[in-house]
């Protein structure tokens, strides 16, 4: 099995979060932002949207994070990270789903201003709402773990912690402190629950936004 993507990107750091879990053995390959590019004919034809990451197991070809991350927990038939009854996984992916559509835009222009120091992201009033919107999102998971009181999906692990855990590690590793961050204990103690898991220590906890 193959994964295509530089292990500095997030969306990457998922599947091989979820390799971890999973203990499946993988290669994997830089592409992406200075490593070869995505650009490039070969890469185009397995995925035409020219981004990581990239999952080749024997001839099946597979694009979108967390659709990679679904179809590794299905294969292994790991059904306490992915559920195999309708509602407890609609649940599962629901909150997935947020995170790759919702929470995924809400941090695109402060983090490319405060992290990625993009100077075509300098505009102060974009800036300023893109904190906002990036914490008002954070807060809907906050709400969300305070309720369950332990995970995203309710009281046990599952791959919606995979792909949010990420998330909420990257807002409290962000300089957002000078632009207000509120203060969210729902979330620390969240990161501090997934560090017991060598997946988050190895590819959220890593030093890597």
């Amino acid at each position: 099995m193959k994964i295509l993507g530089k292990a500095s990107s997030i969306n990457v750091r998922k599947v091989l979060w979820t390799c971890t879990e999973l203990g499946l053995d993988y290669e994997r390959e830089d592409w992406g932002s200075g490593f070869a590019s995505t650009e490039a004919p070969e890469f185009l034809a397995l995925n035409p949207n020219a981004m990581v990451p990239v999952l080749i197991d024997a001839d099946f070809v597979l694009w979108e994070s967390n659709s990679i991350c679904r179809y590794l927990a299905a294969r292994e038939q790991r059904i306490d990270l992915l559920p195999a009854q309708p509602r407890e996984r609609a649940i599962v992916e629901q909150w997935m789903d947020w995170q790759a559509g919702e929470f995924n835009n809400s941090w695109r222009y402060a983090f490319m201003s405060l992290v990625r120091q993009s100077p075509a992201h300098r505009d102060p009033a974009l800036l300023s709402a893109g904190v906002a919107n990036w914490n008002r999102h954070v807060e809907i998971l906050a709400r969300r773990l305070a309720q369950t009181g332990a995970f995203v999906a309710g009281d046990t692990f599952s791959l919606a912690d995979v792909v949010l855990g990420l998330s909420a590690q990257r807002w409290l590793m962000a300089p957002l402190d000078a632009h207000g961050r509120p203060e969210l204990p729902a979330i620390a103690a969240y990161c501090e629950r997934l560090s017991e898991r060598p997946g988050f220590i190895a590819h959220g906890r890593n030093g890597m936004a």
